[in-house]
Parts: C-alpha cells; structure tokens; sequence
C-alpha cells in the first residue's frame, strides 16, 4: 500500500507538470442553462431530454478515458440573460468545465461573452460553451470567440437554403415578415429582405413586423395586418410559445397563407397548428424525424422509446453532434482540461446520422447539410413519422449539402497561447 501510495503521488506530481493532463475524474459534469420555467418551459425541459437521451447513449458505452461518465447539471436561466448569468456564475462556483445552452440567442450572446471574460481571468478554471441552438450569426462572426462552438446552423446559413426553395415557386410574390424583437429576429429579417431581393427582386415584402419576445398572447392582430397585405407567404423565426400562438391565430382566422419557418418542428408548435400545417407550414432544419436512413430512423425511435409519456419527437440533433465531438475530442486528447479540448474540438470531423458533419476551425461553426421539408399527413410518401402524434409529419423537399452551406466570417478570433 506505500508503494502504491508513492506511485499514486508521483503520477499525480508528474501529471502537474504537463500542460493538459488532467486526473481521472469521477464523473465529467455537463452545466445546462436555460429556461426550465416560464412561457418557453416546455422548450427547455424538452431539450434536456433530447441531452439525456445523448448523454446516457455515450455512458452506455462505457462513458470516455476508459470509463468516466457525464452527468448533466441543469440549472433554470428562465430565458433571460440576466437570469442567465447568476446560472452560469453557479456553474463557476462549482468548477464546470462544459456549458451545454443553445434557447435564445439575447442569452447566448451575454454567456458567450461571460465565458470568454471569465476564462482570460481564471485560465486555471476555464470553460467550453457548446451552443446548441442559438443561431444569431454575429456569434461566429463579429462576436466570436475561442471557447464558443456552435453546433446548429446559424439563421443566414438556414435563411440561404429556405429563400433558395422560395426563389424557385414562381407562385410567391408577397412576403410579410414577422419575428421576435431580439437579436435572431432581427437577424432572420435582415437575411430574409437581402436574399429575397437578391434572388428574387420581384419578389414585394408586405410587412416587416418585429413583436417582444414572450409577450404577446393574442397574434390576432398580427394576422389582421398580414390578411390585409395581401401576402401569400410569411417567413418566422419565431419559436416556442411565440411561434405556436402565431400559427394558431392564422388557423383559427383561416388565413390562407404558407409559413416559411425554423422551428415549427420543435415541441408544442405542431400541436397547436393541427391539420392547418398540413400542406402550408415549412421548415429549415438540421434535419428532421423523415431525414430518412437507418441511423436516423432509429434516432426518432430511440427518443419515442426513452420518453413514452412525453409524446414529443426528437428536434435538436445538434445536441448528439455537440455531445459526439466533445466525447472525440477528449479521446483524441486525452484530457477534460478545457483549453486542450477546446484545441481538439477545432479540428473534430465524424460522420452522424445525415452524414459528414465538421467544425470550423476559423469561427467554431459546425458545417453540416439543411433540410428544407413540408408538413404532410401521415401515409404521404416520405411521411414515415408523425410529429407528437398528430397524424402530420415532415417531408423532405431539398436538401443543402455541409460544403454549400460556407458562407463568409467577419470572425477575427484570438486564441489563447
């Protein structure tokens, strides 16, 4: 036992005195922040099961460095940066080394750039930001940095492939746009106008309605306006409650118009549309429960098979891409310490379920193929799954391979020596 324990202190002394080495941890913890109360709730407990579905799939494997699991740390940020902030400061206090956030990008942008501060003050307890969601792109572009890596598409990436599919229907000719006043609604709106003029200049944007983010409960003033522009097609960043309302009152109006969206996919929102979907609502994704193949097949059952009661499907598969790369990039590097597996996580490359996915390594972007898809019944060809049992799922209408998804950075990144 003494030599054991004078081996034991001279493994640990000599690990010290190597930049990256990092003990064997009981467990690697995961802090996760974001709304787990309040109008977007069912947005953020949603999310967190996709996370445990990932996390637990990866420890069942036998975890990473021959044996440590994850555990997931979630702490309530209510949608708020403010709120934000005090979760990500306990996350501090508790010595997390990865940050798991991706609802809102008025958050993201706070703890992007709180996590950056944090670390060039404290280098010795620094951390990861793995953002799953929040696709503003000035996040990997004038506001970079090098601990935040995006795994979702950014909204103009998304906004090229979805006017791409507009320029093409020659039956669109008035546009309203309505989004959330924040960051990404501004960002969808800006891409919206300068894409649509760019490839269609025919095309006449009717409205440009810009609304607060959770605050609206009665769209029906909204939808007045857009019956009165004369617009065939909307085009909405809008998610969670404000995306659901939105839908709802244009269902319960019956206005006869199509929805050109990001997130009508995600919990809640086609529930509240019902049939209405069928046929008008569109989204760009990631990928979808009818992306199609075995491996994605049996992603949307596993989901379906893990949380019965929760009659939801499977959205965000930028969570199994984070949760993958971060497991390669502590294998390759043999480390948790953040700065080494922040390095590793640069350069990271695998192929998931739509294929070749990889980060850049000048702006943290995860490049990876767009689905532009179409709400159809159930028994439609290509409708192998329904969304939250609704009887309606997504049908693939073009895919946007990774490689025609580069756009250019305005990224001026600083790296820490």
């Amino acid at each position: 036992m003494k030599f054991k324990s004078i081996f034991t202190s001279l493994s640990i002394l000599f690990c010290l005195l190597l930049p990256g080495c990092s003990q064997q941890e009981e467990s690697i913890r995961l802090g996760f922040i974001d709304p787990l109360s309040g109008p977007f709730a069912n947005v953020g407990e949603h999310v967190l099961r996709e996370l445990q579905l990932f996390v637990d799939d990866v420890n069942q494997r036998g975890g990473v460095l021959d044996g440590v699991k994850f555990e997931i740390l979630p702490i309530d940020g209510k949608g708020n940066p403010q709120e934000s902030l005090i979760a990500f400061r306990q996350l501090v206090d508790q010595n997390i080394k990865f940050l798991v956030q991706g609802n809102s990008s008025a958050v993201a942008g706070a703890l992007s750039e709180a996590v950056a501060k944090h670390n060039q003050r404290n280098p010795g307890n620094a951390m990861v930001y793995l953002n799953y969601g929040a696709v503003d792109p000035v996040l990997t572009n004038d506001r970079c940095n090098f601990w935040h890596f995006r795994f979702d598409a950014d909204s103009d990436m998304k906004m090229e492939a979805l006017t791409n599919m507009m320029a093409s229907d020659s039956a669109i000719k008035k546009v309203y746009l309505i989004n959330q006043d924040y960051s990404f609604g501004h960002a969808v709106s800006k891409a919206s106008k300068s894409m649509l003029n760019k490839k269609r200049p025919d095309i006449e944007i009717v409205g440009d309605d810009l609304h607060p983010l959770a605050k609206i409960k009665d769209f029906s003033p909204y939808i007045s306006k857009i019956r009165a522009s004369g617009a065939d097609s909307v085009i909405t960043g809008n998610w969670g409650a404000d995306l659901a309302l939105l839908v709802k009152a244009a269902s319960e109006a019956g206005l006869d118009v199509s929805f050109y969206t990001q997130y009508a996919g995600i919990v809640g929102a086609l529930s509240a549309m019902g049939d209405a979907a069928a046929d008008r609502v569109k989204q760009v994704t990631m990928w979808h429960v009818n992306a199609g193949g075995e491996e994605s097949d049996k992603l949307t059952q596993a989901y379906r098979d893990k949380f019965p009661e929760a009659g939801d499907d499977l959205f965000f598969l930028s969570l199994k891409h984070a949760i993958e790369m971060l497991v390669l990039a502590i294998q390759t590097s043999n480390s948790t310490d953040p700065l080494t597996v922040a390095k590793a996580l640069e350069n990271v490359r695998y192929t998931g379920p739509t294929g070749d996915v990889w980060m850049r390594t000048d702006n943290h972007q995860l490049m990876q193929p767009l689905y532009v898809s179409t709400f159809k019944k159930s028994g439609d060809e290509g409708v192998e799954f329904d969304v939250e049992r609704m009887g309606i799922g997504p049908m693939t209408d073009s895919i946007t391979r990774a490689e025609d998804t580069v756009l250019s950075t305005t990224c001026d990144m600083l790296r820490p020596i």
